[in-house]
């Protein structure tokens, strides 16, 4: 994906994630927020015709090297659109992860079990102060660990692999569970794709 970058589809309807996410809410962060996102990313390089064809995975691992009027408007727009992507296909009804999975092995080895890991990812989730990510990554040799960036902020993609991300900004919840983002949290880890974690982990 490069410039102009698109808004990236939905692969499901806003209300398959009831009771847990509410139409509403998904309608609002994915087709409003979402869309912010990437209109103001391809503002930025409008008239920069130099980064056309840079992914957004290069735009946003070498802002070094972009200039200064652009640098903080793709970090944070262009963050923005690579962390809803990840985190909108992580969404789905009624999947559980698979016992047989490297991906499962790899929880166990560093967590312990399933529930344990959702227990630290959440409790990162809780430690970000005003908006930002929770992750579950994986480093060049598969093991797993927990980070937090802020705002629309990234991982470092040169040394880890994003698994999971959990969006604690306000407007991934607010609507239905006001401020209350324990709530939101533990509703999160019943709409996880199992199958998209499992896909992510295979990158390594």
């Amino acid at each position: 994906m490069s410039y102009p970058f698109q808004l990236k589809p939905l692969l499901y309807e806003h209300d398959v994630l009831e009771p847990f996410i509410d139409a509403e809410t998904m309608y609002l962060h994915h087709d409003k927020h979402l869309r912010t996102y990437v209109d103001n990313l391809n503002k930025a390089l409008e008239l920069h015709p130099e980064f056309h064809s840079w992914t957004l995975e290069q735009l946003l691992m070498n802002l070094k090297l972009l200039p200064n009027d652009i640098r903080t408007m793709v970090q944070n727009n262009g963050g923005g659109v690579y962390n809803h992507n990840l985190f909108f296909e992580l969404l789905k009804r009624d999947t559980k992860p698979s016992q047989t999975e490297p991906l499962f092995k790899a929880i166990i080895d560093v967590f312990g079990g399933i529930m344990q890991m959702e227990v630290a990812l959440k409790k990162a989730a809780l430690s970000v102060f005003g908006s930002g990510w929770a992750w579950l990554v994986a480093d060049v040799d598969g093991r797993l660990s927990i980070l937090t960036t802020a705002n629309q902020d990234i991982i470092d993609l040169y040394n880890f692999i994003p698994i999971i991300n959990l969006d604690v900004w306000e407007h991934a919840y607010y609507l239905k569970n006001q401020n209350r983002r324990a709530e939101y949290i533990d509703k999160f880890f019943k709409v996880i794709n199992w199958e998209e974690a499992e896909r992510n982990y295979a990158k390594i």
